[in-house]
């Protein structure tokens, strides 16, 4: 018989009436969503719709238009949670005259990493075995994607704020995203997702949070 655990009172991630402008006009409406430890959240909507401005609010690289947020109970402060919450995005953050190796010790630098966790050995696991050491000017542009999501297995965040991340994979790097996604939620991690094709997310029913102008 499987158990249901409850989530606890204190949600991780709360946004309350939250919405963002640019030059005095509304990106999205306001929204209201919390997100739990063990969460997947898929956050829809058109082109245009802010689905990027809203991940880049939450990774406090926008200032909150209006409304709130608040991050374990408390305020969203970016320098509070830096390390909690990742952000992988369009832009990548691969510097490209670095090896994926070299990318990965740079973020760990920053943020520190799982206990364990090893870049050759999380490089290897996402699909970049024999390619650990070469520019990443010179990678695919799905290797790069996959060096990117390397990231994910090497940092300790809780958090995961993932734009597109299937975006320039093939099928194996999209299951291994998924596999990814249902570990990290077992785990007691949480992670919003925008994507504009299906995410085959077996850990539960993730939640929807819906962007409208």
């Amino acid at each position: 018989m499987e158990m249901t655990v409850p989530h606890p009172a204190v949600p991780l991630l709360e946004a309350r009436a939250l919405g963002f402008h640019r030059q005095d006009e509304p990106v999205f409406a306001p929204l209201d969503f919390q997100l739990h430890a063990g969460e997947l959240a898929l956050v829809e909507g058109d082109n245009g719709s802010g689905k990027t401005t809203l991940l880049r609010m939450l990774a406090g690289l926008l200032h909150v238009g209006m409304g709130e947020l608040r991050w374990r109970g408390e305020p969203l402060q970016r320098d509070a949670c830096a390390g909690d919450i990742l952000f992988l995005g369009h832009q990548l953050g691969l510097k490209a005259d670095l090896s994926a190796r070299e990318n990965l010790r740079v973020a760990a630098g920053m943020h520190g990493q799982r206990a364990g966790a090893d870049a050759g050995a999380v490089l290897a696991d996402i699909g970049l075995a024999g390619y650990e050491d070469e520019p990443v000017r010179r990678l695919s542009a799905g290797q790069k994607k996959r060096a990117a999501l390397a990231r994910l297995l090497l940092l300790p965040a809780t958090l995961w704020l993932l734009d597109e991340p299937y975006a320039n994979l093939d099928r194996s790097g999209i299951a291994r995203v998924n596999r990814l996604l249902e570990t990290h939620t077992a785990d007691g991690g949480a992670a919003l997702v925008t994507s504009h094709g299906a995410v085959a997310f077996h850990g539960g029913e993730p939640k929807h949070i819906r962007m409208h102008a």
